[in-house]
């Protein structure tokens, strides 16, 4: 029986590979801390060492443009999905209170997403990710 929810991981298409991956962890640890129930389970190898458990969804990370992300964003809002967003305001500052003092200035319309990652009911996720691409 597959899993009835999915995660998934959007990325602005065009990104460093070096940003890609930082933003991917963003996302990736922001959305861990936002999922009460966990389906990790830890593995021991061959040899009984223990190897942290990982998650055990698929996470199709796919590439979007600004705007494309930004609209995404705001439909992902409206619906059920946990949704988390790693802009560039976020990854131009230094500290965590510079990020929440640069953010509390910024308008919606002005906020480039770097990624989002989402986690929700399968059908709502296949629906507002259907028709974007898988990273290359």
């Amino acid at each position: 029986m597959g899993l009835s929810t999915k995660p998934v991981v959007v990325l602005r298409e065009g990104l460093d590979p070096a940003v890609a991956a930082n933003a991917a962890v963003v996302l990736g640890l922001a959305m861990g801390a936002r999922l009460e129930n966990s389906l990790v389970v830890d593995g021991k190898d061959a040899g009984g060492q223990v190897h942290a458990g990982i998650n055990p969804h698929p996470v199709p990370t796919l590439v979007a443009g600004g705007l494309q992300l930004r609209r995404f964003k705001a439909l992902a809002d409206e619906r059920d999905p946990t949704v988390v967003g790693f802009n560039e305001v976020a990854r131009r500052s230094r500290t965590h209170v510079e990020y929440l003092d640069a953010l509390a200035v910024t308008e919606p319309d002005d906020m480039e997403y770097v990624g989002l990652a989402v986690f929700g009911p399968r059908k709502d996720v296949d629906k507002l990710t259907g028709k974007l691409s898988l990273a290359r």
